[in-house]
């Protein structure tokens, strides 16, 4: 396998069609590991690998630490809670101080865009951006195209709709940004005060203020939290208004094909977003995201801090 041609993974954009399509096949390599009586390999044994979140979560620190144990690499979970931070260290210092003890990969949940590439750029390791402010989410935008693509067989030309507050979600952006690289039709839908200015023309997709547009004939239907911890200001009139025109419910499903697919980044707010009758639906692929969440995660720990070239010992 070749090697890796990152030193660290901050956001789609630094990545091309090859680099995509080589995190998914390594993703794919450990992907049985986790469905193994004995859920380990030795791949990554003498490796340190930091969980450094400054942001609550439960899918993507836990789908790390799983991966890197998988990997039998050293997990060291970092709570911000109870660390020094709590006390006003600064990102700089708390930087050096990890620094010091020689990690070989740092992933970083952080609440300001840009903080993952200014923790790369201090640190002698690997960055893993877990999510920063608004700004990307590449581990995410990686294990759903990593579901896309097994259960529609392929990324190219999909048309994919992504429904709901767009203005605060770096799942988003990352999406459009992975998707489009494969050509794949994204149409965004939602309500105006929830999707940017120039948000069409930024991320070269089509959007809406409705969702018949966006949901007819799509092979993929993405449903996007309303991330009431973000809002700063009365961006909708209510809950119940927003499910009413943008929840996806069983008959606003109905408009995309046949054997389309439901996603969510999770966590749900069940009867806003989504219908629970579309969450647990036949159609529904949310808890294969995160199942794919643990093989791509082994990937990017696994190129990031493998041995370059080296085949990983999965098979």
């Amino acid at each position: 396998m070749p090697a890796f041609r990152h030193a660290h993974l901050l956001d789609i954009a630094s990545l091309d069609r090859e680099d995509v399509l080589h995190i998914l096949d390594t993703g794919e390599a450990f992907f049985g590991v986790s469905r193994r009586p004995v859920r380990k390999v030795p791949t990554l044994r003498g490796k340190t690998v930091i969980n450094l979140f400054y942001e609550a979560s439960t899918r993507t620190r836990t789908s790390f630490e799983i991966a890197g144990k998988r990997l039998s690499a050293d997990m060291v979970n970092m709570s911000v809670s109870t660390s020094s931070v709590k006390k006003g260290e600064s990102l700089y210092d708390t930087c050096k101080t990890l620094e010091a003890m020689h990690p070989d990969v740092v992933v970083i949940r952080h609440a300001s865009s840009g903080a993952a590439a200014y923790v790369a750029s201090k640190l002698d390791c690997g960055v893993i951006n877990a999510g920063d402010g608004m700004h990307a989410h590449p581990s995410q935008a990686l294990l759903d195209a990593f579901t896309i693509r097994r259960h529609r067989g392929t990324l190219e030309g999909l048309k994919v709709a992504i429904c709901g507050d767009v203005a605060h979600s770096r799942v988003a952006r990352s999406n459009c940004r992975l998707l489009r690289l494969f050509g794949c039709d994204v149409h965004i839908a939602g309500p105006r005060t929830l999707v940017p200015p120039h948000f069409a023309e930024a991320f070269d997709v089509e959007v809406h203020d409705s969702l018949a547009p966006a949901l007819e004939g799509a092979d993929v239907v993405m449903c996007l939290r309303i991330q009431r911890e973000r809002l700063g200001e009365a961006l909708l009139p209510s809950l119940r208004e927003y499910s009413r025109v943008f929840g996806v419910g069983p008959k606003q499903l109905a408009m995309a094909k046949e054997d389309a697919i439901v996603m969510h980044p999770g966590p749900m707010n069940r009867g806003v977003e989504i219908d629970p009758a579309v969450a647990d639906g036949p159609q529904s692929v949310v808890l294969d995201q995160v199942e794919a969440g643990v093989a791509v995660r082994m990937a990017l720990l696994y190129l990031l801090a493998g041995e370059a070239g080296a085949a990983p010992e999965a098979a």
